[in-house]
């Protein structure tokens, strides 16, 4: 006979893994967004333009690819379709049905102008692909936020840290993608320095938003900064999952503080890349994960065991094919039919 303690029944985990492959890949696609916006206004041979096959080869992987995880952690691939039938602007979850396609369609069109040699058209479509990323940011943030029960999320750092988090991945994946293009449109030293520069600036700003977070919390002004405290005490599994975290994103940050004379090297810009890519996805696993290992009311602790099938290492590996897959695709393309040239005034 099973006897089920009443203080601590099974509970299945809200969050898949899918979650963190979602909302690891959305922070991704702002972070190359922003960057494709800023580099579509530099002069015609500057840095900028130099990194702009970067971005968009980033920008077309992961925006097509973020989708496909969103769907698949909605359990039952037709329910999206409840989002719009029965629309509710109050919930932050069917306000993203809305603005999430509107996002992704402007990121591939903005893929599509560079490709065609469109460059007037695309710094007129950079204001609103801005205005877009702004509204993704502010939607993939708010939706851990507003869940009450989890006063670690629950409040305004979280969305702070997922953005800085993914934008540095962005430049992570920006270090590895930049590999792949065809010779003529692989950034040189400069760019890649100029990459780089933007990475530390990123995990300053990461570093300065972890630090205030704590001085508040010590203030007394943020609950969640306890939280995390208790949950760092009481709890191996989130215990682990944030030492993991931190560890890996302190590693990263020194290789890419000590790298400026590294960058000229394949191999380090793969490992560097990879580093600051899975730092971010480590954090979203401890934020996730690793939170749904504790309970939010009563005592006792929440197992969770990784399935391995769809809904978890063959899901999570299936994702890593696709934009395996995206990225052979996109190059195989660029070096097959090679992107236009820009017109004189285009």
């Amino acid at each position: 006979m099973h006897i089920i303690e009443l203080l601590t029944p099974a509970y299945e985990a809200a969050w898949l893994p899918w979650a963190v492959q979602y909302f690891f890949l959305v922070g991704v696609a702002t972070g190359a967004a922003l960057l494709t916006s800023v580099c579509t206004f530099g002069p015609p041979r500057g840095q900028r333009q130099r990194l702009l096959p970067t971005a968009i080869l980033v920008l077309a992987v992961s925006a097509i690819a973020a989708p496909v995880a969103l769907l698949a952690d909605l359990h039952q691939p037709a329910r999206f379709w409840h989002f719009y039938a029965h629309l509710t602007p109050w919930s932050w979850m069917s306000l993203g049905a809305v603005l999430m396609p509107t996002f992704v369609g402007l990121c591939v069109l903005m893929c599509a102008l560079w490709w065609l040699g469109r460059h007037k058209l695309m710094r007129l479509l950079a204001p609103v692909l801005l205005l877009s990323t702004i509204s993704i940011v502010a939607y993939t943030g708010a939706e851990i936020m507003v869940v009450r029960s989890r006063p670690l999320w629950n409040t305004p750092w979280v969305p702070i840290n997922l953005a800085l988090s993914g934008w540095l991945a962005t430049v992570g994946m920006g270090f590895v993608l930049s590999r792949f293009l065809p010779r003529a449109l692989q950034p040189d030293a400069a760019t890649l320095q100029g990459l780089r520069t933007l990475g530390l600036w990123l995990a300053t700003g990461l570093i300065a938003s972890a630090l205030t977070w704590g001085v508040a919390g010590i203030a007394g002004q943020t609950p969640s900064f306890d939280m995390a405290v208790r949950l760092f005490k009481e709890f191996p599994v989130w215990r682990i999952s944030m030492l993991g975290s931190a560890a890996c994103g302190a590693v990263v940050v020194v290789a890419l503080m000590r790298g400026e004379h590294r960058l000229a090297a394949k191999g380090y810009t793969l490992v560097l890349g990879a580093g600051l890519a899975a730092s971010a996805w480590a954090f979203r696993w401890a934020l996730f994960m690793g939170v749904q290992g504790v309970p939010k009311f009563g005592a006792g602790l929440y197992l969770y065991r990784m399935p391995l099938g769809g809904e978890g290492l063959m899901g999570m590996l299936g994702m890593a094919g696709l934009c395996v897959a995206l990225v052979a695709m996109s190059t195989w393309a660029l070096e097959t039919f090679p992107a236009r040239k820009p017109a004189v005034g285009a």
